[in-house]
């Protein structure tokens, strides 16, 4: 029998950034989906862009604006894990609007293979794809928007294989006049069709609201995103950051409940937001927390990129850092088809 243990306890242990502690299977759902969401702290909902991978992450943001678009990402995300996204979206005609399409996928290479002697046996691999359709249809004489992705998704992990059904719900308010933007969107909603093994796992649903708003007079738009709220308690007690004085007494890592609010928060900025060149940069208050190493500086909460466009070509990039072992690159080009 070949270290199923070990797989998994090497993927809870890698996506735990995202969800508590691992609890759920298929959480590479909750990578950033492209490098924008990446650059600005990885949850942003209220970004209603030309770039129809946004849709990925809250169907309500799909937009006339997306239609005849082509967005492909990719990160290497540890070591010689490989992650990214594609999609593409179409307008269907004035009556129906617009359909967006999209794929997002997660390679972890290869891995040699032991029996319980240590004995060698085949080489075996592990892969994750989940293919996506979204749409979103606006209340007619309203600034109310209501989107939809229906998600199909197989993972493969030596010989062990699943197959899942999930959905995004989502809903934006957008004041063209005042450019301030409201969204929220309840992601991954669905359960397992096929398991693993005998135990069927849950999938790692997930509530995000996000609030945005564009300046007047300066070129900022600033996002902020309440991430994680379907589970409030999000706040830990992290032993090895007990402190010990000289007579023995242990006081003890105790999370208070400003610290707890601040783990649901996700703060974004992008500088030039309409220009060819954008710069972007987001801080994430739990990533930075749980990420955090005594008496070193530590900069996992910060991430940042930017964005070039030459005509019809966009090119992206974001740097971002999931934990302590290593910082990711994530790439982007966006192709206008129109």
């Amino acid at each position: 029998m070949k270290y199923k243990f070990l797989i998994v306890l090497f993927l809870t242990a890698q996506f735990g950034f995202s969800q508590i502690g691992g609890q759920n299977t298929y959480q590479f759902l909750n990578l950033p989906v492209n490098p924008a969401q990446s650059a600005m702290g990885g949850k942003v909902v209220t970004s209603l862009s030309y770039n129809p991978s946004m849709g990925l992450l809250n169907p309500a943001n799909i937009n006339e604006d997306m239609a005849g678009q082509v967005s492909a990402n990719y990160m290497n995300y540890i070591a010689d894990i490989g992650y990214g996204t594609a999609s593409y979206a179409h307008k269907v005609n004035e009556k129906y609007g617009v359909l967006q399409a999209g794929v997002t996928y997660i390679d972890y290479g290869n891995f040699d293979g032991f029996d319980e002697f240590g004995n060698e046996t085949a080489d075996f691999g592990g892969n994750e794809v989940a293919v996506s359709m979204g749409y979103a249809y606006q209340l007619p004489d309203t600034r109310f928007s209501f989107g939809i992705n229906i998600k199909a998704i197989t993972s493969r992990l030596e010989q062990y294989s699943s197959f899942g059904m999930a959905s995004d719900i989502g809903v934006t308010y957008y004041n063209p006049e005042s450019k301030w933007i409201f969204s929220g969107v309840l992601r991954n909603a669905g359960g397992q069709l096929k398991a693993f093994d005998e135990v069927t796992e849950s999938l790692p649903l997930e509530l995000i609201f996000g609030m945005s708003k564009e300046l007047e007079k300066v070129p900022i738009r600033w996002h902020v995103t309440l991430e994680n709220m379907q589970e409030w308690d999000l706040a830990f007690r992290n032993p090895s950051r007990d402190e010990t004085d000289l007579e023995g007494n242990v006081t003890r890592d105790d999370p208070s409940f400003l610290n707890n609010v601040f783990r649901h928060t996700v703060f974004g900025v992008e500088l030039f937001p309409n220009g060819g060149f954008t710069v972007r940069l987001g801080y994430s208050f739990r990533r930075a927390e749980e990420l955090r190493v005594i008496d070193q500086r530590s900069f996992a909460g910060l991430s940042g990129g930017f964005q070039i466009k030459f005509n019809r070509f966009r090119f992206s990039y974001s740097y971002m850092r999931f934990n302590q072992a290593a910082s990711s690159s994530f790439f982007g080009v966006d192709i206008d088809l129109k």
